[in-house]
């Protein structure tokens, strides 16, 4: 329960979430926007409410069981949708521009976005579309204990022009030092600094 989920309805904030979430003009039109939240505030109020004393500022670790409290939470909100003919649509660009969204959503400390889920039914021609490659389970699955990736089966998945691509689109970009920068902040935020 360490998570609190925004249903975005307000035509401005979506808007503003286009822009802000990496220029994205379809977040504007989606049918539905949940923005999903890292959150412990609740129950820091609740420990103080119940008279425990020497509160400490959530952790890190405490911060990691809220995320993953809220991207099961997102996960369960998409296979429902999902299950409806509903088509959704992850957007991690939502935890760039954290000052903005923090006071765009009225975000007190100790909540943090984590996942922002768009909703709406596909076109045809979105169903059609090849899905992005993934590692297949063999380099993902392992049984009993982690191992190393030779290098063959590393170049069995993608080559290493297709891998530099990548890298450069979604490690070295601006939008993924912005989305670095941001979850430093929320961290700082989150614990107090």
């Amino acid at each position: 329960m360490l998570y609190s989920i925004l249903d975005v309805t307000d035509q401005d904030l979506k808007d503003k979430l286009a822009v802000t979430c990496d220029h994205q003009p379809f977040l504007a039109s989606a049918p539905m926007v949940l923005v999903f939240l890292a959150d412990y505030r609740r129950w820091v109020q609740k420990f103080q409410q119940a008279g425990c004393e020497n509160i400490p500022n959530p952790r890190l670790s405490d911060f990691i069981l809220a995320t993953n409290d809220t991207v099961i939470a997102a996960h369960a909100a998409c296979v429902a949708a999902e299950s409806l003919g509903i088509g959704s649509c992850y957007i991690g660009d939502i935890i760039e521009q954290w000052e903005q969204h923090k006071e765009m959503f009225h975000l007190p400390q100790f909540v943090a976005p984590v996942s922002m889920l768009v909703f709406g039914y596909p076109t045809q021609q979105q169903k059609d579309r090849p899905q992005t490659s993934r590692f297949p389970q063999n380099m993902i699955v392992f049984e009993n204990e982690y191992r190393d990736l030779t290098a063959a089966e590393l170049l069995e998945y993608k080559d290493n022009d297709k891998a530099k691509a990548f890298y450069n689109r979604k490690y070295v970009s601006e939008f993924a030092q912005e989305m670095a920068r941001s979850a430093e902040e929320i961290l700082k935020n989150w614990e107090g600094r």
